[in-house]
């Protein structure tokens, strides 16, 4: 008879590994410095479209228009930036879900179930709050979609401001929510947010994706040829109808991210190393620059509360969001019959749902998308976004800051590097070569202290025998 396996119950929220670590780790640096510069572009945005003698000069630059009409690309300064320069954060998003699914958690089908189970509770459930909310107050539908978005780069910015040494389980965990919530952003913006279409231009992109496609395929290499043609296939998609962003990310997913044999680095996590820097530290601190810019008074933040769209917003991104990926989470762990990790608890998961409720720049495209027809709703929602990601911003930092003196105990074990080889220690425990080189190391340790305490020794023992006469001054010995 053979014994019966013991089956071990799978963690979720568990430990990295190590490539995955140092992936995530890389990738939330980026992230994180471009976040300080997002808030930093949204604080002067706010400045300087609510400072009066500074109002009209904002409104001036923003709707100044720039680019060739006879290609349909005569559009205002705040239109570049939203189709133009967001088009490269959607090609970063696009690369990094590509990595996710063939080489990141999302390639393993029981990995995956969490992140995107979480991230489309995170999404329908705030749409489902905005809905019931505007139903009941009798308000506009249109704005279902806004609540549904995170934002990353706004959430580790959060982050690095009230100093949180979140574990990186946590952190890959919000990084793979977002990069799952941007893959469903896009969808919405293309299936609701698409305009009468004209199929000459979207033919035209369609073709430049495949020659891209191709090119990429038969190994041609240099920006020279494929930054024009990734120009011109934005262009041809902006003017089918669709938005532009889609022709970001549809590049970005055709990149190769495995790596072949002899490969350091595949060329989709090359091109995005290069291409992250340009996307966190100036399209998107640019987008927040000419999108959050709303006129805020006393009076108007009151009118978020009782407006039935404005308030769908703010519920949604800071109700919807937390009980949408808590509760995801959740449902996910009790019917896989998967346990927390044994480092978490539950209120770890509900910080940092709470944190996704940051929904700042796919949250204001969506409301520029959603209300075109209207500016001032436009600008009432684009408001509602910026107090509903501020209110989720707070709730988040109070409930972290309950929890950090752990998870600086967590990350201080996480970073741990006695032997000093450039690997933490908790990833060789296993390895007996690791137990050997800290043996050494605690020997070497050992022999310089016992050196030290003979030294000490012997000196205390010499003052001790000096002969009488080293104190003449008292007769006695010394």
């Amino acid at each position: 008879m053979t014994a019966p396996r013991s089956s071990t119950p799978r963690k979720v929220l568990d430990r990295l590994s190590l490539p995955e670590r140092t992936y995530v780790a890389d990738a939330l640096r980026t992230e994180t410095v471009g976040g300080v510069l997002l808030l930093a572009a949204a604080v002067t945005a706010l400045l300087w479209a609510n400072i009066p003698a500074l109002h009209d000069s904002y409104e001036s630059v923003s709707h100044f228009h720039l680019g060739p009409a006879a290609l349909g690309l005569d559009l205002s300064v705040a239109h570049w930036a939203a189709d133009g320069l967001l088009a490269i954060f959607f090609f970063v998003a696009g690369i990094e879900l590509k990595r996710e699914l063939v080489a990141g958690d999302l390639r393993d089908p029981k990995a995956a179930a969490l992140p995107v189970v979480a991230a489309l509770c995170g999404m329908a459930v705030p749409a489902l709050v905005y809905v019931v909310t505007n139903v009941t107050g009798g308000g506009s539908l249109a704005g279902w979609a806004v609540p549904t978005a995170t934002d990353i780069a706004f959430a580790l910015a959060v982050l690095a401001v009230i100093g949180t040494s979140l574990p990186s389980a946590l952190r890959a965990f919000l990084l793979t929510l977002a990069v799952v919530d941007d893959l469903f952003a896009i969808l919405i913006i293309a299936v609701f947010f698409t305009a009468d279409l004209n199929f000459a231009a979207l033919g035209g992109a369609v073709a430049g994706l495949v020659l891209f496609w191709l090119l990429l395929r038969g190994g041609v290499r240099g920006w020279y040829v494929y930054v024009p043609l990734a120009l011109v296939v934005w262009a041809l998609m902006y003017n089918s109808g669709i938005h532009a962003t889609i022709a970001g990310v549809a590049m970005g997913l055709m990149l190769r991210c495995h790596r072949h044999e002899g490969e350091d680095h595949s060329p989709g996590e090359r091109i995005e190393h290069l291409v992250r820097p340009l996307s966190a530290g100036l399209a998107v601190p640019l987008f927040a620059l000419f999108s959050a810019g709303v006129a805020v008074s006393g009076g108007a933040l009151a009118d978020v509360f009782t407006s039935p769209e404005t308030l769908g917003v703010v519920l949604g991104l800071v109700v919807g969001k937390a009980l949408g990926i808590f509760g995801g989470t959740w449902l996910t762990a009790r019917f896989t019959r998967a346990s927390l990790s044994d480092d978490l608890a539950w209120a770890d998961v509900f910080a940092v749902a709470s944190l996704a409720g940051i929904g700042f720049t796919v949250s204001l495209l969506i409301g520029e998308l959603a209300f075109t027809d209207d500016q001032t709703m436009t600008n009432e929602v684009k408001a509602a976004v910026l107090l509903g990601s501020l209110i989720a911003a707070t709730l988040a930092t109070v409930l972290l800051k309950l929890r950090n003196a752990k998870y600086r105990r967590l990350w201080e074990e996480e970073e741990r590097d006695e032997d000093a080889d450039g690997i933490p220690d908790i990833y060789e425990e296993d390895d007996p070569a690791y137990h050997l080189r800290l043996a050494a190391l605690y020997e070497g340790k050992a022999a310089e202290h016992r050196r030290i305490a003979q030294e000490k020794a012997a000196a205390r023992h010499g003052l001790a025998e000096v002969p009488g006469g080293a104190g003449e001054d008292h007769h006695r010995p010394a």
